[in-house]
């Protein structure tokens, strides 16, 4: 009996000794989602799966890391609020804002969260300026008895130029939001101290396990405010829910500013996939194209239809989208192989169709198209109303402004600044050509918010050999530019060298998906040739040069033209005169000008 006594005893003390986190490993389940930009369709099937896990007796938390209500026309024609009232019916928990969740304006992101959402935005770095505190709650924390698990929300700083900046200030032009404060003092270090200030809460009141549902991502992100920057310098996070940068990260493992593990995953983008978090275990990603609904139970067949009969609903609303307009002859590319969003880093057919759609509307000399706003490619094949409104899905409000030569240069320089990497703010041009050289480093000079300042004039410029219409940029000479207000007016994604242009139209024009609609009906007869458009890569308007062309060789030559003599210098040039006069030119092989007649050799 002692002995039997001894062993339970030892065996109590071995079960109390498990941590909390590894007896809860088949019991807490974190679905969450990530820059899901109105892809609807994938929501009957999270919901399906929700249901499932709750019908298996596990607690299941539903969270989304921000971009869930921009992105398709869905989401701009009820400026969100359809994605709000689907993303009720799957049954979220919490919600971080990303940057596109702005793009309505902060007054409408308010009245969706108090309003609409039945789930909680959080977010630690979003801040009111006026009272100097934070907009939604910094964090929330879920008890589920035994243990609590909180949830941080971070937005990335970013939002102020990937948005609109005007949606952050009052009617006198000054900021009254922000990240977490002004934009000249958003630095990192402020960033960092509002994330740990909400961990540190976090934890004391109680929480077990912190988990950060942060838009802030990695690939393309901006030094400083990355996800993995955030983790190497802050302390208590244990899983990082990631977002902004459209990466897929099933569980990689970054150490925090202890030398800690924190466990970081992001799904993609529009229901790529979907995340499995197992509190004590490990992250799984799911392609919902892999989950078979019909062999689940009744419950989560009933979710996967309540969620699928509001989708339908609101499709019904919208059936006028899905009219054919006409035909494409060829694939409308943003996107490569890999799925990088190349449209964000080289020219593509898609970039050169709507840069030329803007320029035909408006009448315009020059357009430009921000890669970030062209959101969805075109099948070759019959296209839609939808089609056309989802390749510009923001609905921009449009305008044409005069600009000198020298601001176009300076415009282009600044989109090319970090090419070839992607950017939001690369543009796809009509009416202009140019080069890029990328292997010389970018003259730009830029703040925090990638707010263009200047250039550095000890520095050669990377974009080379610009033509307005074929001819070389005259840099005194005035020319029209065709492009949204977001970019042209508001300083979207930085470019703030345009403050007080003069505008020739901002009223009347259509917006920009509509400029499309129009351009592909009225000036292209309702067909995308592949004559015109076949390229996935353009058709020359952008040329990127990644190594320094070879110099020419020179031969050794030793015509006058070469003298080091005045007066054979003099004479050559009373040659040049008078052959040109006579529009005699031929040209030897070193390059000069020569002349057949033995005088000038």
């Amino acid at each position: 009996m002692k002995k039997l006594t001894a062993i339970l005893l030892a065996f109590i003390m071995v079960v109390s000794a498990i941590p909390v986190a590894f007896a809860a490993e088949t019991e807490t389940v974190i679905l969450f989602t990530n820059d899901i930009h109105c892809n609807i369709d994938g929501y009957p099937v999270l919901a399906a799966y929700r249901a499932e896990l709750i019908a298996q007796g596990k607690n299941v938390i539903t969270v989304d890391a921000g971009d869930a209500i921009q992105g398709e026309v869905i989401g701009s024609m009820t400026e969100g609020e359809a994605v709000v009232d689907i993303m009720n019916s799957v049954g979220y928990d919490y919600a971080a804002p990303g940057n596109h969740e702005f793009d309505y304006g902060v007054d409408r992101l308010l009245e969706l969260a108090q309003d609409k959402a039945q789930y909680k935005y959080i977010s630690s770095n979003f801040y009111n300026l006026t009272s100097l505190t934070p907009v939604f709650d910094p964090y929330l924390i879920k008890d589920l008895g035994d243990y609590q698990i909180a949830f941080v929300g971070i937005s990335t700083p970013d939002t102020i130029t990937s948005s609109s900046p005007d949606y952050f200030k009052d009617e006198n032009g000054n900021f009254i939001y922000g990240f977490p404060v002004y934009p000249d003092e958003m630095t990192n270090e402020a960033l960092y101290t509002s994330v740990q200030e909400s961990v540190d809460d976090a934890i004391a009141d109680g929480a077990d396990i912190v988990i950060a549902v942060g838009h802030a991502g990695i690939l393309g992100s901006t030094e400083g405010w990355m996800s993995s920057d955030i983790i190497a310098n802050t302390d208590g996070i244990d899983y990082f829910i990631d977002a902004h940068s459209h990466e897929t990260i099933e569980g990689d493992v970054y150490k925090n500013k202890n030398n800690e593990d924190v466990i970081l995953a992001s799904t993609g983008e529009k229901f790529n996939n979907f995340g499995v978090l197992e509190i004590g275990g490990k992250i799984n990603l799911v392609s919902t194209n892999s989950v078979d609904v019909k062999s689940m139970s009744d419950s989560a067949q009933a979710a996967y239809n309540t969620v699928q009969e509001k989708i339908d609903g609101y499709y019904e609303e919208i059936e006028f989208i899905y009219e054919e307009l006409g035909t494409s002859e060829a694939k409308l590319v943003i996107y490569d192989s890999n799925g990088n969003r190349i449209v964000r880093s080289k020219e593509t057919n898609a970039g050169d169709f709507v840069a030329d759609a803007y320029r035909a509307v408006t009448g315009a000399d020059i357009a430009i198209a921000n890669g970030g706003g062209i959101r969805a490619e075109i099948e070759a094949g019959t296209v839609t109303r939808q089609d056309l409104m989802n390749v510009n899905a923001f609905n921009n409000d449009m305008c044409v402004i005069e600009i000198t030569g020298q601001q176009l240069i300076d415009i282009l320089e600044h989109g090319a600044r970090e090419c070839p990497n992607l950017i939001g703010g690369f543009f796809q041009v009509s009416g202009v050509s140019f080069e890029i050289h990328t292997y010389i480093p970018t003259p730009v000079i830029v703040d925090q918010l990638d707010n263009f300042i200047g250039l550095d004039a000890t520095k050669e410029r990377r974009v080379q050999n610009v033509l307005v219409g074929g001819e070389p940029v005259d840099l005194a000479k005035t020319y029209t530019l065709a492009g949204s207000q977001y970019v042209l007016l508001s300083g979207g994604d930085g470019l703030t060298m345009l403050s007080g242009v003069k505008v020739i139209q901002s009223e009347g024009l259509p917006c920009d998906s509509e400029m499309l609609i129009q351009y592909f009906t009225e000036v292209l007869g309702g067909v995308i040739s592949s004559e015109q458009y076949g390229n996935p890569d353009g058709d020359g308007r952008i040329t990127i040069l990644n190594e320094k062309p070879e110099e020419p060789v020179i031969p050794e030559c030793e015509h006058i033209c070469h003298s080091e003599n005045g007066f054979l210098a003099f004479l050559w040039d009373i040659a040049v005169f008078f052959c040109r006069l006579f529009g005699i030119q031929p040209v030897c092989s070193c390059g000069e000008n020569h002349y057949d007649a033995p005088f000038f050799e």
